[in-house]
């Protein structure tokens, strides 16, 4: 399953829906805890059918489709007090790199080697996104909390930058800046994400973006969302205010209707299902708490459902731009 999934994302071969279905069979036949879940529902018969797994499972059990030897790395999410942390295990990385950077590609990102406002992976070895961004950057590239030396190095660049980070490291630049601005080069974009779910801070994106434009010139349309999480391993990138988030072909995502259970109608407003070919070594079907609303295949995000536990990528930044 692990190369058959690399082939689609590498090259296409092959069905999602066809591969996306075996996993399922494999995964509940290789991870008891899923298999018991999936002993709730009746028997899928397409991969829209397939029981998603809650991500509360990732901090409650070890979601693995491979024995627990194999492990080669394991992230964690942000977690909360009194909640702990999930974890993400897995028994290859080439395949979360290969839907990593292709979703990044195939969103139409620019392929500059970003500068980046988050921890390095040597500093946070059990992030996902440091180690996404460390595939795509140096160490010399990754700037949190030293803005000084970010503002002189993007003062000195005469070409068109990427700059890629978390809502909350890019408000901390934008606050430290105070006054000044630093307008970046034409064709210059940012790629924000993880919001400010279970910080102390709050701002509505487009605020957030109204910075972006004063203090780098960045326009809406030259501002990114990636919207992930650590218990996935492909991503969702929408562009702007108004566009949706959309994905590529070995990631799809559901609305749905947390009463009925079923896939909302065009415009209504649920909770995100994902289902993700390249979460084979654990599960590649998971119910977010996160809330949209339906555009055909796509969604606009809304953000975390208000009765649920805050968690996020901006969570461990702030505690360590604290620190």
């Amino acid at each position: 399953m692990e190369r058959s999934a690399l082939r689609f994302v590498l090259n296409g071969e092959g069905s999602f829906d066809e591969l996306i279905f075996q996993a399922h069979f494999v995964q509940r036949s290789l991870c008891a805890v899923y298999d018991t879940y999936c002993r709730s529902f009746g028997e899928a018969r397409s991969w829209r059918e397939i029981p998603a797994l809650p991500l509360s499972a990732f901090r409650r059990a070890s979601i693995r489709s491979f024995p627990d030897e194999q492990t080669v790395q394991t992230f964690r999410t942000s977690g909360t007090t009194g909640e702990g942390y999930g974890e993400h295990h897995f028994r290859i990385l080439e395949l979360y790199r290969a839907a990593a950077l292709g979703g990044w590609k195939f969103a139409g990102l620019p392929t500059e080697t970003p500068f980046c406002l988050m921890p390095s992976p040597r500093e946070a070895p059990f992030s996902s996104l440091s180690c996404m961004a460390g595939w795509m950057a140096p160490a010399e590239r990754f700037f949190l909390g030293n803005w000084d030396h970010l503002v002189r190095t993007l003062l000195r660049t005469e070409s068109k930058v990427v700059i890629f980070g978390t809502a909350l490291a890019f408000l901390n630049v934008f606050e430290w800046l105070g006054d000044r601005q630093i307008p970046l080069p034409p064709g210059s974009v940012a790629i924000e994400t993880g919001g400010f779910k279970g910080t102390k801070r709050m701002l509505q994106k487009s605020e957030l973006y109204a910075r972006f434009q004063k203090y780098l010139g960045l326009s809406e349309e030259d501002v990114w969302n990636e919207y992930g999480m650590t218990e996935l391993s492909s991503q969702f990138y929408s562009r702007g205010l108004a566009n949706p988030h959309r994905a590529a072909p070995w990631v799809r995502a559901r609305v749905i209707n947390p009463e009925s259970g079923e896939e909302c109608a065009e415009g209504e407003t649920g909770t995100l299902r994902i289902f993700d070919l390249a979460n084979i070594g654990s599960c590649c079907a998971l119910q977010t708490r996160d809330l949209a609303i339906r555009r055909g295949e796509e969604f606009v995000l809304i953000g975390r459902d208000p009765s649920a536990l805050p968690r996020g990528c901006s969570r461990p930044i702030e505690e360590m731009l604290a620190g």
